[in-house]
């Protein structure tokens, strides 16, 4: 209403683009409008003046004339982008300032400066209404994923230690594994958007870049553990693992719950204290193993997947540690406040 208020008294002569535009970019959240105000309004720009160039330089007074302007006006541009995708609406904005002179009678290059102020004026009013009325906010979407991806990594930890102990379909990892993928690229799209909501805002909130570093590492510790699962380990060293392992499975799991937990509630994180402990009766258990000498009686393969698996409880231990205190950056003090 307010884009079709202030384009009637602008006197803009297609109305229609500039509360499309609005309608777009306030759809998104603050970060993606940002992007989107930006992408829409310099796609709109380069194709506005790449096709007034070529239809005041070109003459098209037959239509077979004007379809060779078409194709060079929508070859390049079409080109351009999909090399780039910022700018997408260039075509489409080439085809409108061609077109336009047919319904509204004005010539070229005055249809591509009507074009970008119907834009233009579009993408400021959405982009306004964005920031300062109906703000979807990037950073508490960013918040909510990065819990969700903690329980889903908590999920992944207590299926896939099951493959040493030959309860896991193996026809199952690779689904744990691509789900896990799909959720952290959607992640990183929405972490994207929340910085530029910060440099918008001039938001003193912590960025999220060292959080997603750690929930990387978190995510290859989970396809080492998926590798080395493939096949359950010897009953040699099985029987005597079983108990450690699920112990320290079962202790990362409930952290990575705890965790998200704490990142949705935005207060102090827990200790991975418990994990630790449970590392450390792996870690005997190990030693008794040794001990006996039952890795001799390994295969290569087998003693090879054993030493990943502690490598990887091991990496876990450390990249606890780092969950911890990535998320104690972003509790709430105890007023309650985001200062």
């Amino acid at each position: 209403m307010l884009t079709y208020v202030a384009a009637m008294f602008l006197h803009a002569p297609q109305v229609l683009w500039t509360v499309l535009t609005a309608v777009i970019v306030t759809q998104l959240s603050v970060g993606r409008s940002l992007k989107a105000t930006f992408d829409y309004f310099i796609g709109t720009l380069g194709g506005a003046i790449y096709s007034a160039a070529i239809a005041t330089l070109v003459p098209h007074q037959s239509e077979v004339a004007f379809l060779m302007v078409l194709a060079f006006a929508l070859g390049p541009l079409a080109l351009l982008a999909a090399l780039n995708s910022s700018f997408s609406v260039a075509p489409f904005t080439a085809i409108m300032v061609l077109l336009a002179p047919a319904i509204t009678h004005a010539g070229p290059i005055e249809s591509a400066i009507y074009r970008v102020f119907e834009v233009a004026l579009g993408g400021m009013i959405g982009l306004a209404v964005s920031l300062f009325i109906l703000p979807a906010r990037a950073h508490g979407l960013a918040i909510e994923r990065i819990a969700d991806i903690l329980d889903d990594f908590a999920v992944a930890l207590r299926q896939l230690v099951r493959g040493f102990a030959g309860e896991l379909d193996l026809a199952a990892i690779p689904g744990i594994q691509m789900g896990i993928g799909r959720a952290f690229a959607s992640l990183e799209t929405i972490v994207s958007e929340a910085n530029r909501e910060r440099i918008a805002y001039f938001s003193a909130e912590p960025e999220f870049r060292a959080l997603l570093r750690t929930l990387l590492r978190l995510r290859h510790d989970l396809i080492i553990i998926g590798r080395t699962a493939v096949d359950p380990l010897p009953d040699i060293v099985r029987k005597r693992l079983a108990e450690s392992v699920a112990a320290a499975s079962a202790a990362g799991a409930e952290f990575l719950n705890q965790s998200a937990a704490a990142v949705r509630d935005r207060v102090t994180p827990p200790s991975p204290g418990a994990y630790e402990t449970a590392l450390r009766g792996y870690e005997s258990v190990i030693a008794a193993i040794r001990r006996d000498g039952l890795t001799r009686e390994l295969s290569v393969d087998a003693l090879e997947r054993l030493f990943a698996l502690g490598f990887a409880f091991d990496q876990l231990q450390q990249n606890f540690r780092d969950l911890e205190r990535n998320i104690g950056e972003f509790a709430k003090p105890p007023d309650g406040s985001n200062d």
